[in-house]
């Protein structure tokens, strides 16, 4: 007993809301305290103490010692450390409820163990199941359980244990939600379900090992609700996305879909790299930015829109033109880049970096109608040098400012790329590594086209020491 708990003496009636125990110990320096945990911990028992007022039940009657609370100080009674408030409610033989009738019978199908034999049985490879809800685990759980609400227990666990073999031990805060919990999943087909008793109130008590995980809190919950209804993303989905470090090169046309999406979607840090300022001419295509930015840097007129969309994601911007001697500083710490650039020097530097650097790279680029999208350097697949060894003559790739680009067009290609990067960073899905999609906007056609990484690429080919970085204007105008 905790030298700061006083204990709580329950009746045989009040025992079933309180995992069967005839004794709590709760915290508490006065009467309304301990209420108060034990609407937390024991919610079935404390509805059946107070109403919804917050006022003892008339029929329920409360002593500390001997002396009813009532005569005293009500629930301003204080409390001492060692303390005993006993509970006697008004009693007269009836039948149990039906929530007392069905965990009787379901405990007499469901075996129980301890919080210690739990432990040791999931050590051997059962499954530890802790189905309290958020803000229950935010404050600890047994350490390795697999944590999934009660509520969408049925919708998730066949994903999660998918073996109706595989032993399951399920967890509450004190063994009720659980032990309803354990027969349900009887009912889907697992055949060994056991209860732990007591729950985690009892794990924490016999001093097991737990952890605090980081959950999402209230707010983000709302945010990213429709994610978390996803088995493909989940919490811990959009908790890995908060983790994610994203590099944008270029905040224009590419670069704007992407970094909204991407923040929309959780993204933690998205680093936009670019060395130019909002035109007005940018606005046709280049969402991030407004009329009122002109003249900005589009790394601040991008902070300032992903800020406004999503205050949660930090944003770092980096007003430089990429080089050889900065370019691993930017990309330092990135989980994958997305290239939204509009040269070929850029292109082949940032492939070169991400090559050396073992990064994702979710490519992009658009012309007039047409739009390409793929993935490089994943899966043992090309990099871009694979499928570009050298850049074409200028004539053959003129920019969007001289040749034109369909406003929409970036918009397209630019959330394909945000989609691909979302799929790296969860581990879902099949990357477009290997192949690639080209849009035709006038025709309304996607094609994918198969590529394959080349043995004798002179910065990809397996066991070939990265070249260096070169002079990237005098290699682009040299093909040329």
């Amino acid at each position: 007993m905790s030298e700061t708990s006083v204990t709580v003496r329950l009746p045989a009636p009040l025992r079933p809301f309180a995992g069967d125990q005839p004794e709590l110990h709760v915290p508490g320096a006065s009467v309304g305290e301990v209420l108060d945990a034990l609407a937390r911990d024991y919610p079935l028992l404390h509805a059946r103490l107070v109403d919804p007022d917050g006022e003892l039940r008339a029929f329920v009657n409360l002593f500390r010692g001997e002396q009813d609370v009532r005569e005293l100080a009500g629930q301003r009674t204080p409390l001492r450390p060692g303390d005993v408030l006993t509970v006697l409610p008004a009693v007269a033989g009836g039948a149990p409820s039906a929530l007392e009738r069905l965990s009787a019978r379901i405990r007499r199908e469901v075996p129980e163990v301890t919080p210690a034999e739990a432990q040791k049985l999931a050590a051997q490879g059962a499954v530890l199941l802790d189905v309290r809800e958020a803000g229950e685990v935010a404050e600890g759980s047994p350490t390795g359980a697999l944590r999934i609400d009660r509520n969408w227990l049925e919708l998730r666990i066949e994903e999660a244990v998918p073996e109706p073999e595989r032993p399951i031990l399920t967890l509450c805060a004190v063994g009720q939600r659980s032990l309803l919990a354990a027969d349900d999943l009887r009912r889907l087909g697992y055949r060994d379900v056991r209860n732990i008793a007591g729950g985690f109130n009892r794990w924490k008590d016999e001093g097991l090992p737990f952890e605090v995980p980081r959950v999402l809190d209230d707010a983000s919950r709302a945010r990213y609700a429709r994610h978390l209804r996803m088995p493909e993303v989940g919490e811990a989905g959009q908790l890995r996305l908060g983790e994610s470090r994203v590099v944008l090169v270029g905040a224009g046309g590419l670069g704007s879909p992407a970094a909204l999406y991407l923040a929309a979607a959780g993204v933690g840090t998205l680093v936009l790299v670019d060395h130019d300022v909002v035109d007005r001419s940018n606005l046709q295509r280049q969402i991030l930015h407004t009329d009122d930015r002109v003249g900005q840097p589009k790394t601040e007129s991008g902070r300032q829109a992903v800020a406004a969309l999503n205050p949660q994601v930090r944003v770092e911007a980096v007003q430089a033109r990429l080089n050889s001697e900065n370019i691993e500083a930017v990309l330092v710490g990135a989980d994958l880049v997305i290239d939204g650039s509009d040269n070929f020097p850029t292109r082949y530097l940032v492939n070169d970096a991400c090559v050396k650097l073992g990064l994702p790279l979710v490519y992009g680029a658009v012309y007039r109608f047409e739009g390409q999208v793929t993935v490089f350097n994943v899966d043992d697949g090309p990099c871009y040098r694979c499928l570009y060894p050298e850049p074409p003559p200028a004539e053959l790739a003129p920019s969007c400012a001289q040749g034109g680009v369909l406003g929409v067009l970036p918009g397209v290609i630019g959330l394909l790329q945000a989609t691909e990067a979302v799929k790296l960073l969860l581990g879902v899905g099949e990357p477009l590594s290997g192949r690639l999609v080209h849009y035709d906007a006038l025709r309304g056609q996607f094609q994918q086209l198969r590529m394959k990484a080349n043995p004798d690429c002179p910065v990809c080919a397996p066991g070939r020491p990265f070249p260096g970085y070169v002079d990237y204007e005098a290699f682009c105008s040299s093909s040329a």
